[in-house]
């Protein structure tokens, strides 16, 4: 979780990219966790279209190939899509880009879905020239402005067993910060 101070000081382009969501009428909540947001106060009671989360990471605990990393970035992965799946609209989805090469592949993330009760509606390339203007950074630490390598990876876009896809709300968590914005 992180506060829009500490946002701002680890990241040079968050008050740029803030003020572009408030002046499009999105609401921006801080200091939110991905693990336990279905029980927000104001988001306790709100259904999303799409809720994403792009390259979760559980921070540098071991080495990335290490398996205790593994578990832990499982972790993260499992707490983000079980409280998004109780956040779903009736015909939402839970998203989520992750790197596909190993250790990252290692993460099984369809697995993890299945086990909170998402089925798998479709894996996407992702690209991130298909998003302009969008800037991966890394998470924490002295680097924490710095892009890193997206190498290859998907977007696993996830839904209630039951459901189908319509798209008119987004609810958008960041990992590198647990920011979360409401479109």
């Amino acid at each position: 979780m992180r506060t829009k101070g500490l946002l701002m000081q680890k990241h040079s382009t968050v008050g740029t990219n803030l003020k572009k969501l408030e002046d499009r009428g999105c609401t921006i909540v801080h200091e939110v966790d991905a693990h336990t947001m279905s029980q927000h106060p104001l988001l306790s009671n709100k259904l999303f279209d799409r809720i994403v989360s792009n390259f979760p990471h559980a921070g540098f605990i071991h080495r990335e190939h290490d398996t205790l990393q593994i578990r832990h970035h499982q972790k993260v992965v499992k707490g983000f899509l079980r409280n998004a799946r109780c956040m779903l609209a009736a015909n939402g989805e839970a998203h989520v880009t992750h790197k596909t090469a190993y250790p990252f592949s290692e993460g099984e993330i369809k697995k993890i879905a299945k086990e909170v009760g998402l089925r798998l509606v479709k894996e996407v390339c992702f690209n991130k020239w298909d998003y302009p203007g969008y800037d991966n950074k890394r998470g924490d630490g002295d680097r924490s402005n710095e892009t890193f390598p997206v190498g290859e990876c998907s977007t696993f876009k996830f839904a209630n067993p039951s459901y189908a896809m319509v798209s008119h709300a987004l609810l958008s968590i960041s990992f590198e910060g647990s920011s979360l914005r409401s479109l």
